[in-house]
This record gives structure tokens, sequence and C-alpha cells, in this order.
């Protein structure tokens, strides 16, 4: 999954261990991370990335300068990119640094749950004299154009006026993960799951076969389970059908196709696969305008190998893609 910064400052906190955490809070021009990324430092290491380079290194040394001994609980700093950090980017950042300690843990351990939830949430943090007022609170309503990062209602900026006393700062925690099924877990799906462990997407991975329950995150269902799934999935669920059996993955897409969801639906196969079962789905009574929201082969049609691993950064990518054109469409549509 994708980090999850609360839970990985708890982690810190579990092991007696100071961290503090980075925020991008705003950017101005080209910037390698934008406006509400995090990332999570402590003495010994870190979690996330702001973006690499110099920047990542400067400030990752601030921060841990910040825990040995400054009394500072948190830091506003800027970065112009190009002549204090030598970065090629040339834009401008502006980061929010704080201190966490176990007072910390209320809010990181709600803003913790939200994630692993997936459930869309605000951190808003009040500069209260001498001390930051933390709470985390739902979003009850997604909005296109809101800023991720706001302070004093308005939106961030990377050269505007700082944070004063009384100011609230609210970053949104919005960004959807649609719900990707994976049946399979033979060497293909292993590979797979593991490209897209750090993705934007939530997956829930099933396969029918008793010994594949070692696999950490796959969970066994008979084969009739695994088809309620498929036939289950809401429109906005990523589908990918890579079992050890073909009657099971023609089983499986009968299912999905039949039950009408899945924004993209794909089995793993040849042209030959392909071919041999659009003849059985006519058969079985499926339209061909049900038909063309199948895809197979999977991935990038500019790949070729038949590496598990190649086979993942392939679908992956293919994915992300979609996953962006999807976005895209739905912001323009909101504008009109």
């Amino acid at each position: 999954m994708m980090l999850n910064w609360a839970r990985a400052a708890l982690a810190r906190l579990d092991a007696h261990d100071e961290a503090a955490l980075v925020t991008v809070l705003a950017t101005e021009g080209s910037a390698p991370r934008e406006a509400g990324t995090k990332m999570v430092v402590w003495r010994g290491g870190q979690a996330g990335t702001i973006g690499g380079g110099n920047l990542e290194y400067r400030v990752a040394d601030q921060a841990r300068r910040m825990l040995d001994g400054s009394q500072a609980h948190f830091a506003i700093q800027d970065y112009p990119l190009g002549p204090l950090l030598a970065q090629c980017c040339g834009g401008r950042v502006r980061l929010f640094l704080e201190r966490l300690n176990d007072n910390s843990r209320g809010w990181l351990t709600e803003a913790a749950r939200r994630m692993d939830a997936a459930q869309p949430f605000e951190v808003r943090t009040r500069f209260d004299p001498g001390a930051l007022g933390k709470t985390i609170a739902p979003i009850l309503a997604t909005q296109a154009e809101t800023p991720a990062v706001t302070l004093a209602g308005a939106p961030a900026s990377a050269r505007g006026a700082r944070p004063a006393l009384g100011d609230e700062l609210v970053e949104r925690a919005d960004a959807p993960r649609p719900p990707l099924l994976l049946f399979g877990a033979g060497h293909v799906g292993q590979a797979i799951a593991r490209a897209f462990e750090p993705l934007p997407f939530r997956l829930s991975w099933y396969d029918s076969r008793p010994e594949t329950a070692q696999i950490p995150s796959v969970t066994v269902l008979e084969p009739a389970e695994m088809a309620a799934k498929a036939m289950g999935a809401t429109p906005d669920t990523y589908g990918l059908v890579l079992t050890h059996d073909h009657a099971l993955d023609y089983a499986l897409v009968s299912a999905g196709l039949a039950g009408g969801g899945f924004g993209y639906f794909g089995v793993i196969g040849s042209k030959t696969k392909r071919a041999r079962f659009m003849s059985r789905l006519r058969d079985d009574g499926f339209s061909q305008a049900v038909l063309t929201r199948l895809t197979c082969p999977i991935g990038l049609p500019g790949l070729k190998s038949k590496a598990p691993e190649v086979i993942a950064v392939s679908v992956a990518a293919d994915l992300l893609m979609r996953q962006e054109a999807a976005r895209v469409r739905n912001d323009e549509s909101s504008q009109t």
C-alpha cells in the first residue's frame, strides 16, 4: 500500500524514538513533489520522500537537528531549489517540520485508521501560543478545485505570509484509492502484488488453492466465492484475472462481465486465449458491447516479455495511466 505516514510515525514512537513529520505546504514553479506530500524522519532513518536530492538531504538533516536538542517544536522553512540547493528543478517549496512525541499519538492514531480504511480526512493544525493544536476531521464531500493545503482559509503559498498565532492550517488527505481485485497468487500474481504495494490502489487478493494461504495478504476462497467477488465489483474497481486454471479464469471473467462492474477488467493470456474466450462468451450470450470491456492480453502492448516482474511493471504502468486519464476526465466534467 501507499505510505501510511501516520502509522510510520507511530511505529517510531512505539520504539521510544522521537520523530519529525515533514510536509510540503506549497510549491512554486517546478518542484519534485506536490503540496501535501509527507515524510517521517527519525535519528536513524526516514520513511517516505519529498523528492530526493539535495533538498531531501538538507531537510532530513534539519529535522534530526530539531530532534537532537532544539527547543523548537515546529519550523516553517522555504527552499529555493535552484540557487540554494543546485537542483535543476528551479522551483521553490515551503516545508512544515514538526516534532512528534507521545502527545501526538491521539491524532496520529486517528489519521492512520482513516488511511487504512481509505477514508478522506483533514489534518487541522492550529498555531496556539507555545504549542500546535492537532485534530483530524472527516471530509464529507470532495471538491475537485479544493487546494491540498490551506492556511487561514486561503491556499498555502510558497512565498506568502507564514502562520500567525491563531491561524489554522488545513491539509486534505482525500486522494481516492480505487479497489483492485487480483485473482490468482501464482508467480505473476505475486509479482503484480509486489508492484502494486506502494501504488494508489486498495488491493484485495484472492486464490482458491489452500497452499496459497501462507502468502501474506492472500485470501483463500472457494471458486464460487471468488466469482461472487467478481460479480459484485463496483464501477470504480480494477480487476485482474490470472489464476492457475483457465476454467476458473473463464468463470471469473464471465461473472465479472455479468455483474456489470469494473472500470477496468483484464485477464492474462495470449491472443489465442483471447479468441477462445471471446468466442465462448458470445456463445454464452454476452453482447459485443459487453465484450469490449474485457482486456486481454493485459499490460502495455509494446512489452512482450513473459517474465513475471516485467508483466507486473507493464500492468502497473497501464493501470496508472488509466487511473490518471479517469482523474482528468472527472476534473474536466466537474468544471463544465
